[in-house]
């Protein structure tokens, strides 16, 4: 086995920190303009498109649907942001991050103006088109999180698991 050069060694920790941490940036910021009209507004027409949400706008103005998408977008970045407290609940942010960008990429499918006027496939838009597409290196940055926590949540588990036994064996033998 190859031994790990100081370069490759922080170039793998600096990228692990920037894809984890990057990823909470973006979910608060964007999940804090949320609270703002000018997103609510920009949000409406990706929304009112979807099978998915179009619905919610029969009992809740833009401005509340934006909110409730804000508080969601919140919680899941500070949820991924726990991972060196709480591998768990970094792994329950990381999934609802993958949920979010899922759905925001279904968005490509159905809402109008993602293709550029006058072109067909593969030339798309910049809004919305370059604006959802994206999300396909963010939905890559959650699902590394995802299964980098569990794996970290495992191993803190193992690790309880050992400690208890040894507690217990410890306890025994005195």
């Amino acid at each position: 086995m190859m031994k790990k050069t100081a370069a490759t060694i922080f170039l793998l920790n600096s990228g692990s920190f920037l894809i984890r941490y990057g990823l909470v940036v973006i979910l608060i910021w964007i999940g804090t303009l949320k609270f703002t009209q000018y997103e609510a507004t920009g949000i409406r027409p990706l929304a009112e498109n979807s099978p998915f949400f179009s619905w919610t706008f029969a009992f809740l103005s833009t401005m509340a649907f934006s909110s409730i998408l804000g508080v969601i977008e919140i919680t899941t970045g500070i949820l991924i942001a726990l991972r060196p407290f709480s591998p768990k609940l970094s792994a329950i942010g990381s999934f609802a991050a993958i949920l979010t960008f899922l759905t925001t990429l279904t968005f490509i499918v159905s809402t109008p103006g993602v293709i550029q006027d006058g072109w067909t496939f593969p030339f798309i838009s910049g809004s919305p088109g370059q604006f959802l597409i994206k999300d396909l290196v963010l939905l890559g940055a959650a699902l590394w999180t995802a299964g980098e926590a569990l794996e970290a949540s495992h191993m803190q588990s193992r690790t309880r698991i050992d400690v208890k036994r040894a507690l217990f064996k410890y306890s025994n033998n005195n």
